[in-house]
């Protein structure tokens, strides 16, 4: 190696300037996060008709869909065993589409022990009024020709050793990052944006949607699907009806001042609903106190529905296997590597394996957005205590105990690198601030901070980019190539970041710290303790598959 210059300069092309002239550290930044999005409100619902954040949905907005019909039909695939029913005409059924059409850069997890890797899935329910079926099951004629708005979405994650299941619903109304997006079908272009996360779905289709996840989470995502509301009447027949409940009767209709309203009308107690009326209950919002409330009924309604399948002897009863599956490829759009019966069926396979009463569902934390009482945002600690969870694949219960296959966390499965590091003063590095959250502005010259403190350590090549501040939940050490990546471990040991956060990057052109929200006060990075099994945050407001007990509080404007 050669060592008579600063690596990425001279004899080691393609680092960065460790200073940029003229410019100040990213407290003074005119970003995204200095106003609301102008399309912020624009067609995409809103808040509760009087729950406990006081979201009150305004006249002359768009009725949400909030159902999780996408999530039925996979686990219909995975509980009822359908696959050997299927032919190959039911592959013209299935839509696809490109897994991906936005800017992320999430990785796969490392496979553990017995090279099994998680397997995570995004289900998406649109509100699309693109067809007659849809305006007349979903209202709003008036809406027929604007683009879909992806009310519903869920992330499953199956661990490595199938074992267990996580499933996590993010609000509709949730202030994100929405990356640039380029739709696949007509090529339009997307700059990068700050808005509710329902808007993905219409900035690029489903692929967008799944990009702002991964960059939102960090979790690298396999598959999508999307469903819209005849596919959930479809499949709700199909499966022949869910048992549901409510502790008093319940009837969402339109009240003064508060309009619109699911019209799902029934008594207290459990009892099964079926088509129309179970999309009723799915969409309810109203009557369950805002769509924090929804997600849980629509969590009780999938984990009531998984009961169902797998208490019925439906291996013998060819015809009925059969209409499930016409069902579910009907009814079904899909990421393209998911396009054949036999992606589906496999899929659903090892779905199948996972006991109900090791499926947890669970909401992302939230807390109201202080720029619109009337939107959401991550609650930042809980949230990225749930995500660390999904990334290193530490089950949501704590059942499952000690296994040899368990998947390793991050740090265990991260590599030494062969590649020898410099001396410090031969290595140049840039430092990002990264410390913006969707609550707290950037700290002010947090960049400049932690480059002197590496200058301080030897790495007098150690410079802040004052061009702006970042988004990022978690610091991470870049590198742009190989010869690079022992300098860049280096420079993470010496300021106490763990190895697991260094990574390859085409994004940047040297070893680069983008210090991230976890590091906004400090000299020393903060030692962590990773979570354990079964501690989510008591705000999850979790729902277990295997509670028959479960049962909707409803609002009491809307009891009869």
């Amino acid at each position: 190696m050669t060592q008579s210059s600063v690596h990425g300069e001279g004899t080691r092309p393609g680092v960065r300037p460790a200073r940029v002239p003229g410019q100040r550290d990213g407290a003074h930044e005119q970003g995204s996060d200095s106003g609301d999005s102008g399309s912020a409100g624009g067609g995409s619902g809103s808040g509760s008709g009087g729950g406990p954040a006081g979201r009150q949905r305004r006249p002359g907005k768009r009725r949400a869909l909030r159902w999780s019909a996408a999530t039925l039909s996979v686990l219909i695939l995975a509980t009822a065993g359908v696959g050997y029913l299927y032919y190959e005409h039911l592959n013209g059924n299935i839509q696809k589409g490109k897994r991906t059409s936005g800017d992320s850069k999430a990785r796969k997890t490392e496979p553990n022990a017995a090279g099994q890797t998680p397997l995570n899935i995004l289900l998406i329910g649109s509100d699309s009024r693109s067809s007659d079926a849809n305006v007349s099951l979903g209202g709003g004629r008036a809406n027929r020709d604007n683009p879909p708005l992806g009310d519903v979405q869920m992330l499953i994650h199956v661990s490595a050793d199938r074992r267990n299941a996580s499933v996590v619903s993010i609000p509709r109304d949730t202030r994100v990052d929405i990356p640039k997006c380029t739709d696949p079908d007509t090529g339009e272009k997307f700059a990068a944006t700050n808005d509710i996360i329902n808007t993905s779905l219409a900035r690029g289709g489903a692929g967008c949607t799944l990009a702002t996840w991964q960059n939102l989470t960090g979790v690298y995502i396999d598959h999508w699907m999307t469903i819209d509301f005849a596919g959930v009447v479809k499949m709700a027949d199909a499966i022949g009806g869910v048992e549901v409940c409510v502790k008093q009767n319940v009837w969402d209709h339109p009240l003064p001042g508060v309009p619109g309203g699911s019209g799902l009308k029934l008594k207290a107690g459990k009892q099964k609903v079926q088509g129309k009326e179970a999309l009723q209950w799915l969409r309810t919002r109203h009557a369950f106190y805002s769509d924090l409330g929804r997600a849980k009924a629509q969590h009780m309604y999938m984990n009531s529905m998984i009961r169902t399948l797998k208490a019925q002897n439906v291996f013998t009863d060819a015809g009925r296997l059969t209409g499930l599956a016409e069902a579910a490829t009907k009814s079904l759009t899909v990421s393209e590597e998911l396009g054949t019966v036999k992606e589906l069926y496999d899929l659903g396979m090892q779905l199948k394996s996972v006991p109900t009463d090791r499926i947890t569902m669970t909401t992302m934390p939230t807390v109201v957005d202080p720029r619109n009482a009337n939107h959401l945002v991550a609650a930042d600690t809980d949230a990225e205590q749930m995500w660390t969870m999904l990334r290193d694949d530490i089950a949501f219960d704590d059942k499952g105990g000690t296994t040899a296959t368990k998947a390793p966390t991050a740090a265990a499965s991260a590599t030494a690198s062969t590649d020898p590091a410099a001396d410090p003063g031969k290595i140049g590095v840039l430092v990002r601030n990264g410390t913006r959250t969707a609550t707290l502005a950037a700290v002010g010259g947090r960049a400049t901070t932690i480059s002197e403190i590496l200058s301080a350590k030897g790495f007098t090549n150690a410079a802040a980019d004052t061009s702006g501040s970042l988004s990022v939940d978690r610091t991470v050490v870049l590198y742009p190539s190989a010869d690079l990546a022992g300098d860049a471990q280096l420079v993470a040991k010496s300021l106490g970041i763990p190895a697991s956060s260094v990574k390859k990057s085409t994004d940047v052109s040297g070893v680069t710290v983008t210090v991230g929200a976890d590091w906004r006060e400090g000299k020393a990075y903060p030692k962590k303790t990773a979570p354990k099994a079964g501690q989510l945050p008591a705000t999850a407001d979790k729902v277990v598959g295997s509670d028959t007990s479960a049962c909707m509080e409803v609002y009491s404007p809307y009891r009869w």
